[in-house]
């Protein structure tokens, strides 16, 4: 399995599965200098853990980083940061008479064709415990992001039919309200509706799926590199490579196509001697490269694929049987619920990444 790292100078690999003794990731390339600690990185994983309430699967994971290399009395050296996570709350049982079974909407099947070999317990691998990974480096690369002046933040912006009406003027406003907000979704009536919704689906032995918006402030233009690297395939890949994820646009995204030119350019003007543009339909992007401009980006998520309703699918050896998952088992009803974080994290990573790579580019 030769795909755990993600970025270029800023480069991260992740470890582990989600039933074994822990998790961890090892960052390279951070510069020396930068002021971190265990209780900063803790305070970010605290909003990716589950068993915070009903909406978020019950699974009581108190997640506890340890830097064990990379930081000095307190600063970055320069050298490897490795960070582990011990997996404190791992129960197997409830996977042990479904190991056998092709799970629907889950990557045992595949993985067992590409490596004849599957850990069942949690979904090993392929669990999306290893997000926690992800988001203890994507700490420390919002840390650098904001001693630059770049701001971030993500939030829900659809679970099922409800959307969300978001005002995207105060960043930091915005996300308060998103984390103050049990399912991270910063309009209150709309919260209201998704947490009905989300009971009842819940009830019904089934699951939803979202929609998750980040948005990043205050990057300024040149930042990104054409062709290969565009700073919106970038992203696109960062978002895609979360599990259970779906979809991915920027700007207008997928409402482009039903714009005529005329519509979507966004005009350039000068405010307060700043070229900037009267709209922002591309999303803060040209040719691959910021303009300067807040770059808006959805990511969409499927509903979750573990559900209590009974379902038809095969054994591992092709024979017809019901898959129902054994009572007291634990999944979220709505993955993207807790994907917030991550979404924020996956952002940063691939922002610190442009941000130290634009520093290459001239004399």
């Amino acid at each position: 399995m030769a795909s755990n790292s993600f970025g270029n100078i800023f480069r991260i690999t992740t470890w582990g599965e989600s039933h074994g003794k822990a998790i961890g990731v090892v960052i390279d390339g951070c510069p020396a200098g930068l002021e971190i600690n265990e209780d900063e990185i803790n305070a970010e994983l605290t909003l990716r853990a589950p068993g915070r309430n009903i909406y978020t699967s019950p699974r009581v994971e108190l997640d506890r980083a340890e830097i064990l290399s990379g930081v000095f009395e307190g600063k970055t050296t320069g050298a490897p940061i490795s960070i582990i996570i011990p997996n404190k709350d791992p129960d197997s049982s409830k996977y042990e008479p479904i190991q056998h079974l092709l799970r629907p909407g889950h990557a045992n099947y595949t993985y067992l064709e590409k490596y004849g070999v599957f850990d069942y317990r949690g979904g090993g691998r392929a669990s999306a415990r290893e997000t926690a990974c992800r988001v203890a480096a994507g700490t420390i690369a919002k840390k650098i992001l904001a001693n630059e002046g770049v701001q971030l933040t993500a939030y829900i912006k659809q679970i099922g039919s409800v959307e969300a009406i978001i005002s995207r003027g105060d960043i930091q406003q915005l996300r308060s309200l998103t984390y103050q907000n049990h399912l991270y979704c910063p309009d209150a009536a709309a919260s209201t509706k998704m947490a009905l919704l989300i009971e009842k689906t819940k009830q019904e032995g089934d699951s939803l799926g979202g929609v998750i918006e980040f948005l990043v402030h205050a990057l300024p233009a040149g930042f990104g590199d054409p062709i290969y690297e565009k700073i919106e395939a970038k992203l696109a890949h960062a978002m895609l490579s979360i599990p259970a994820t779906k979809g991915f646009e920027i700007g207008m995204g997928f409402d482009s196509s039903l714009m005529s030119g005329s519509e979507h350019n966004d005009l350039f003007i000068k405010e307060s001697g700043i070229t900037k543009t009267r709209t922002n339909h591309a999303g803060g992007t040209l040719g691959g490269i910021s303009t300067g401009m807040p770059i808006i980006g959805r990511v969409a998520f499927k509903p979750t694929s573990s559900i209590m309703k009974s379902q038809m699918t095969l054994t591992t050896v092709g024979e017809s049987a019901a898959l129902e998952l054994p009572v007291g088992s634990r999944h979220d009803p709505c993955v993207a619920v807790r994907a917030v974080p991550i979404v924020e994290a996956m952002a940063a990573l691939v922002l610190v990444d442009v941000l130290l790579l634009n520093r290459c580019v001239r004399l």
